[in-house]
């Protein structure tokens, strides 16, 4: 009985919190790790443990009583829960899957040994090797681990840009010439089954170089969605993964999918699913590690998610403008992830949005953009 399992996540942030919304409806009890005592876990958690995700004694320490573990991050302790595995904890998405995908470089050398389609790319050593392929520009430089909402990413168009790389171990992706970023969340329960969520449109903010906001279905052709979907099926297949994987891609102008990145947990793509879609995509993913039946993931709206981040030039205790106006809205609802601390471009909440149309939906988009602001309290 699911019931009176023991289960644990590392990381108590936004998604934590949204897992829990929804494990709540199963009646499961959830145990948190996270250094930060002001989490968005911290206070809604059936248990709550403050410590690092990194530090080997403590992870092994927070699971060795569990009887399932999950993550919300990528950047945890991989050994800790590689020996919770060996002393038969039920630990999803396996740690051998993370340890590859939280390195951008194993994560990339993978769809290369596995036939998944990917941009050509180069792994570099530092700043000098960089400097030793300025040929293979326009290209992308990435670290291989510590970036994350845009960080740890640098466009290199040309020579001049050189400089900016970073000197550290990572890639040079070429450049990809794109239409449109998408993005399919697949789920993959431990009998095997797989089941995706149609694809996403993503429209990335120009100086964060995070998701701003986003469509669904994502506007491509019947054909183009089919092809996304088998790639994302293909790409869960290849890892073994027990959970969801996000998987984000790149249509190009050809007509071409190339996979960007992956992430083997809950996703900024899929939040809007909380609300357009039969299951979201934190239903799924207890689901799928719990060894469930996986649910059904038509959506009964056209839906759009809009991340609300910190305004610029704002940094302290957060305060919420226009909240008042975006109620008012049919079909808007606002999501708020209980962080005290704004900064600018930090992810504070999301509004998922349904229209009948994709002109009523672009509307209300720019309503919320325009209206619905975290900003810092005055001292």
């Amino acid at each position: 009985m699911i019931q009176s399992l023991k289960i644990g996540i590392v990381g108590g942030g936004q998604l934590g919190k949204m897992l829990i919304q929804t494990a709540l409806d199963l009646d499961l009890h959830i145990t948190v790790l996270d250094p930060d005592p002001e989490c968005s876990c911290a206070t809604i958690a059936s248990r709550f443990i403050c410590g690092s995700l990194t530090d080997y004694d403590t992870v092994y320490a927070f699971g060795k009583d569990l009887d399932v573990i999950t993550i919300e991050i990528e950047n945890v302790n991989i050994e800790a829960l590689k020996q919770l595995e060996k002393e038969g904890k039920s630990v999803f998405p396996q740690p051998g899957v993370v340890e590859i995908i939280k390195n951008k470089s194993t994560q990339k050398q993978f769809f290369a040994d596995h036939a998944i389609p990917t941009s050509t790319f180069i792994r570099v050593k530092n700043r000098e090797d960089v400097i030793r392929n300025a040929e293979f520009l326009p290209a992308v430089n990435k670290l291989s681990v510590g970036g994350y909402d845009g960080k740890g990413v640098q466009l290199l168009k040309t020579p001049a840009d050189l400089p900016l790389a970073f000197d550290a171990d990572g890639i040079l992706e070429k450049f990809v010439d794109f239409e449109k970023e998408l993005a399919v969340i697949v789920a993959r329960n431990s009998r095997g089954e797989v089941r995706c969520f149609p694809p996403v449109e993503m429209v990335f903010h120009p100086v964060a170089n995070l998701v701003e906001y986003q469509f669904s279905p994502a506007r491509i052709s019947p054909e183009t969605r089919e092809k996304a979907e088998e790639i994302a099926r293909n790409t869960a297949e290849a890892f073994g993964i027990t959970g969801l994987l996000a998987v984000e891609m790149f249509l190009t102008r050809e007509g071409d999918i190339l996979v960007n990145e992956v992430a083997p947990r809950p996703h900024n793509s899929g939040h809007h699913t909380q609300k357009a879609n039969a299951v979201s995509q934190f239903d799924q993913h207890w689901r799928a590690i719990l060894g469930l039946p996986l649910g059904d993931t038509t959506p009964f709206s056209l839906a759009a998610m809009v991340n609300i981040l910190g305004e610029e030039g704002h940094t302290g205790e957060a305060e919420v403008q226009g909240l008042d106006s975006i109620l008012q809205v049919k079909d808007a609802y606002p999501f708020f992830y209980g962080k005290k601390q704004t900064k600018p471009f930090r992810k504070m909440g999301h509004v998922s949005i349904l229209a009948p149309d994709f002109e009523n939906l672009k509307e209300k988009v720019n309503f919320v953009q325009n209206n619905l602001k975290v900003i810092s309290k005055k001292k």
